[in-house]
């Protein structure tokens, strides 16, 4: 859409820009996103983009924009675009593959998820500066107390649970500490099974093994 009030005669115009050199957001080397809107490319009409770059099961959090639409366009690898349409309250789950697409209405929940590695998204908006409110946000910026009273829900565990967000703007989740700290727990359990199993095969020997004919045990 041509920008009614813009002056394509000014020597100020800019009709070119460089997306990698303008991060919005970067949670590690795999996972970030660039932008663009009309404060970058002046001669912008209603729309911009978001650049996504995400690594298998990282997942652009639960939000929407409250001012844009979005189309979000699959470049490479696979994403799962999902969200709640608010007429009927029923969660859409759309994968999408390169040279696919994914609509969201304005104002709607909704969310990416990349279900494989080197998975790149193109999210277009039909405003010049797109407007979000996120799920962390809201988590952690709502007191505990009024969460908890509102739905019954116990305020220390609830504190506990939520500690993990350290109050920021998660935008692309799980935390590299988070993915660590899953690692972790999941070699411990498998240590822990591993030990379980040879403790078992030890008593068994031992107690219900088999013993040759003609010896007596006591």
């Amino acid at each position: 859409m041509t920008v009614s009030y813009m002056d394509y005669t000014s020597e100020n115009d800019t009709y070119f820009a460089d997306l990698n050199k303008n991060r919005l957001f970067t949670r590690n080397r795999q996972n970030y996103i660039n932008r663009l809107g009309r404060d970058v490319l002046n001669t912008l009409g209603n729309v911009s983009l978001l650049d996504i770059y995400l690594s298998d099961k990282r997942v652009v959090e639960p939000h929407y924009h409250q001012n844009a639409a979005e189309l979000v366009y699959c470049i490479s690898g696979e994403a799962r675009v999902s969200f709640i349409n608010p007429f009927n309250n029923e969660v859409s789950n759309i994968t999408i593959r390169p040279g696919q697409v994914a609509n969201i209405p304005q104002g709607w929940w909704h969310w990416e998820e990349a279900t494989t590695d080197q998975t790149h998204l193109l999210a277009i908006f039909d405003a010049p500066y797109p407007e979000y409110i996120f799920g962390s946000d809201i988590l952690t910026k709502t007191p505990v107390e009024v969460l908890a009273h509102t739905y019954c829900l116990n305020a220390d565990q609830l504190r506990k649970t939520l500690s993990p967000l350290n109050n920021e703007t998660i935008i692309i989740g799980p935390t590299d500490e988070c993915v660590q700290n899953q690692v972790k727990q999941q070699y411990a359990s498998q240590q822990s099974v591993k030990q379980t199993y040879s403790r078992s095969d030890n008593s068994s020997t031992y107690y219900g093994g088999y013993y040759p004919q003609g010896q007596n045990h006591f």
